[in-house]
């Protein structure tokens, strides 16, 4: 899917997720707008159960909405199929989670790989670009290592490198620093903050984390699954 500069890469429009569970009607997300250009690091901060997850899986295709539209690069997904979204996740978007979700007998090389080669791509330009977001993320000389073998931040390196090695214009970042202390997460936002500089990439971030939210461009507050108050800033350095 071919994404243009001129158009949100990111939009809904009065997007609302309902669910029913035991009886109970829960409003996961409640007629929601907003729009992310390309080249934004665009946070989603709040407490538990404000609708962010549930925001940030409406995008990936992980859940579809009660109402309202979702557009990827001016492209409505209201028709998407199962195998719209799929390939839509292997080509478009790249997703950071708080568990990492390594597969544990493959090495930090071959897991940054497995994309690709689900993609259908195979020999040297695969290894190549492989090394390259091994590279950026720090962690060219972990590459044989499997997950038991390394730190949860450089688990976190390794899935990084993972969700942008098919080169995705969107990376939906959960909670990438829950399962770390503050110096690691620190490192992984950073990390996150140099994508946007490096290969303008359009990420967003949901984090508990005012700190990790304060890396980026601008940061919306959400309270019962709706968007409260958007706050623009200069972003400040991470650790600084």
């Amino acid at each position: 899917m071919e994404m243009e500069a001129s158009i949100a890469v990111v939009r809904l429009e009065q997007v609302s997720k309902i669910y029913e569970r035991g009886g109970d009607t829960i409003t996961g997300l409640d007629r929601v707008t907003v729009e992310v250009a390309t080249g934004d690091f665009c946070a989603f901060i709040g407490p538990s159960g404000c609708g962010k997850s549930t925001l940030l899986n409406l995008v990936a295709g992980l859940d579809v909405p009660t109402s309202g539209e979702i557009l990827l690069g001016g492209k409505s997904a209201s028709r998407f199929t199962s195998d719209d979204w799929t390939r839509v996740r292997r080509e478009t978007v790249g997703i950071i989670f708080q568990a990492f979700h390594l597969i544990p007998g493959l090495t930090a090389m071959e897991n940054v790989a497995f994309p690709l080669l689900l993609r259908g791509e195979r020999g040297a330009s695969v290894q190549s670009r492989v090394q390259e977001v091994l590279e950026l993320v720090s962690m060219t000389a972990r590459r044989h290592h499997r997950p038991s073998e390394l730190s949860g931040g450089e688990q976190q390196r390794v899935a990084i490198a993972r969700a942008i090695v098919h080169r995705p214009q969107i990376i939906l970042a959960d909670e990438p620093t829950g399962n770390l202390d503050s110096q690691h997460g620190a490192e992984i936002i950073a990390l996150l903050r140099s994508l946007v500089g490096q290969v303008r990439q359009t990420i967003l971030l949901v984090t508990h984390s005012q700190a990790a939210a304060e890396a980026a461009d601008y940061v919306w507050a959400m309270r019962d699954g709706q968007l409260v108050t958007k706050t623009s800033h200069e972003p400040v350095p991470v650790g600084a």
